[in-house]
């Protein structure tokens, strides 16, 4: 095996320039104070970002510098030193804005969560490269999932769900390494349930998840009236038991059922208990949700679910950010008011105008045009990613670059759902463009991993 050293990805490196010069000019305006009108003036934001842009076009070329196998050699190490760095964190991190996320280091704060990303993918690769995995096999499932799955429970212990969330996305890497498509099913089922259980009650939820899996035992096995019947007996006892029965009680008794239904499911493997089994799981996942909502989750998440979902409605209370945004976005027009120009900003009606809600400013300032050509240049960032990853010679590299697509994806989707009401607003960066040390460095050491992983595509010779 050798290496053949090629140019670093020229067009890559030029969308990543055109990116952070955007969230240079959007952080600008959103932070412009006419007594602080330098560039670099560290009294501001956009001075601040000014300083970190530098460091990270340092630290792009020091990656460079280094060999390839440093990353295969020490992707565990980088893993444990960031996991280690979270835990050091729950203890001597600061608070701020409710998150315990933040190590003061005199001059700046480090958010130890934001390295966690990179040094995950790093992790993952290593895990998944290795020849001797099998996502088809039970215990590495169980591995893979606690290499995603450690990071995201810390990253929650420090109160930052919105980062922790992030980590999802890495079941896109695994689907992509050979992971059945019935977990994917499994988490749009999951997804399609726990909207629903917001929006209506548990027996009407069962009601039609109960019809929809008669009208699939009818498809699968005729109309039997004995398969029917043994189905629907036990649908009726759940939607009878959600109402008159305590919600603790309750829990107690499908938990009992499911389990024995799994048993007999195993033993006798039918259709129909299989099915069954599948609904009392369902029904455990709702009820279970609906607890956590009311009795786990903040108020403040709770309020900004609602005012998503629809279920409330106040645009001077909980749903005053997401408002704001709205109409800073709007104001915009297809042109935008123009550079330094927006009111909306200016007038600091948009909250974190700088960090989560950044994309505001584009809107406002440049308008519909403007926000097209930074989406446009999000989509061929990540599009090239997925072609760089899809043209290595090695899995490592492969794998690593499918968890930069994953991450930028998820951080793309969640920020611009935020500002335009697709989502709730639940505190991700926008990559490149928010505000923030930390995010740009670790989102930069992520795609320039990749970018000197490429550069050194592993060929092997005859």
């Amino acid at each position: 095996m050798s290496t053949k050293k090629v140019d670093p990805d020229w067009l890559t490196i030029f969308i990543y320039l055109m990116l952070v010069a955007i969230g240079y000019l959007a952080i600008y305006a959103a932070d412009y104070n006419e007594l602080y009108p330098k560039a670099w003036d560290v009294a501001r934001n956009y001075g601040k970002q000014f300083v970190w842009i530098g460091i990270c076009m340092l630290v792009a070329l020091i990656i460079q510098v280094f060999d390839t196998r440093f990353f295969t050699a020490f992707s565990y190490v980088i893993y444990g030193a960031v996991l280690l760095l979270l835990v050091a964190t729950l203890f001597f991190g600061a608070e701020i804005a409710g998150s315990k996320s933040w190590i003061r280091l005199g001059f700046f704060n480090l958010q130890s969560s934001e390295f966690a990303k990179f040094s995950t993918c790093l992790a993952l690769a290593s895990f998944l490269s290795n020849k001797k995995t099998d996502l088809d096999n039970f215990k590495h499932q169980l591995i893979a999932a606690a290499l995603i799955l450690l990071p995201t429970l810390l990253i929650l212990r420090q109160g930052d769900a919105g980062s922790a969330i992030v980590f999802v996305s890495l079941v896109l890497v695994l689907y992509r390494e050979g992971l059945s498509g019935g977990f994917l099913l499994v988490g749009i089922l999951a997804i399609v349930l726990f909207i629903s259980s917001l929006l209506f009650e548990f027996p009407y939820i069962i009601g039609l998840l109960g019809f929809i899996l008669l009208m699939t035992l009818v498809l699968r096995q005729g109309f039997q009236l004995r398969n029917m019947l043994f189905f629907l007996l036990p649908v009726v006892g759940i939607f009878v038991g959600s109402i008159y029965l305590e919600p603790l009680t309750f829990l107690i008794a499908l938990g009992v059922a499911a389990i024995l239904f799994l048993f007999i499911t195993i033993v006798s493997k039918r259709y129909t208990v299989g099915l069954l089994t599948l609904t009392l799981f369902c029904s455990i996942y709702v009820k279970g949700v609906d607890y956590i909502f009311n009795n786990v989750l903040k108020e403040h998440h709770r309020n900004r679910i609602g005012v998503v979902l629809g279920t409330i409605e106040d645009k001077k209370g909980v749903g005053y950010n997401l408002n704001q945004s709205k109409i800073a976005i709007g104001s915009g027009g297809v042109w935008g008011k123009g550079f330094l120009q927006g009111t909306q900003n200016k007038g600091d009606f948009v909250p974190e105008q700088s960090t989560d809600f950044i994309f505001c400013t584009v809107g406002e300032e440049f308008g519909f045009v403007g926000s097209c050509i930074l989406m446009g240049l999000f989509i061929i960032l990540m599009l090239r990613i997925i072609a760089l990853a899809e043209r290595q010679k090695s899995d490592f590299s492969r794998i690593y670059g499918y968890g930069v697509a994953s991450i930028i994806f998820f951080h793309f989707f969640i920020n611009m759902g935020m500002t335009i009401g697709l989502v709730p607003v639940i505190g991700i960066p926008l990559p490149f463009i928010s505000y923030g040390g930390s995010s740009l460095l670790a989102f930069t050491i992520l795609l320039f991993i990749l970018i000197k992983l490429d550069s050194e595509r592993l060929l092997y010779l005859r």
